[in-house]
């Protein structure tokens, strides 16, 4: 008889479960565009890493179809201005490498403030990276903003920019 090839859950799916959060597991490579048909690409959020001049390392949460407003989250977030983290720094300051980056394996290390764009609220479920690249989970929105201490605030760049 042939042994069934589990998938090892990652150390963010094993969080979730322990926490009783409900989640799921999945195979997705968004960033080589590895993206099985029945899934929109609209529900997959990237997890991009900044620092604010005041704050410090800020969390942006939004859609991989979507540009971020380095503008409205450095309002939202208490800075005047927020740049990307160099990516040869992004490891050392995250836990993760680009691509991997997630909010519960940074929320379990940090207490860097954590936003959402609010348009993840108008979907059942959102899928975010799970730690590792090639996997990710999908979640409730409301689930993982409350797991994580995340708010959810307008992050895109293009709507009513000021």
């Amino acid at each position: 008889m042939a042994k069934k090839s589990k998938i090892k859950k990652t150390l963010v799916e094993q969080i979730l479960t322990k926490a009783n959060i409900e989640h799921q597991g999945l195979q997705i490579n968004a960033l080589e565009g590895d993206i099985p048909s029945q899934i929109s690409r609209e529900q997959i959020y990237k997890t991009l890493a900044l620092k604010g001049d005041k704050t410090g390392p800020v969390i942006g949460i939004l859609p991989i179809t979507e540009h971020l407003s380095e503008k409205k989250l450095a309002k939202v977030s208490g800075n005047k201005k927020v740049s990307m983290i160099p990516q040869k720094e992004l490891e050392k300051t995250t836990g993760y490498v680009h691509g991997a980056n997630n909010p519960v394996g940074i929320r379990q290390r940090h207490a860097f403030p954590i936003f959402i764009d609010h348009s993840a609220l108008s979907s059942e479920t959102m899928i975010v990276s799970a730690g590792e690249i090639g996997h990710s989970i999908a979640i409730a929105p409301q689930a993982l903003a409350d797991f994580v201490d995340a708010q959810f605030a307008d992050l895109k760049e293009g709507e009513l920019e000021s």
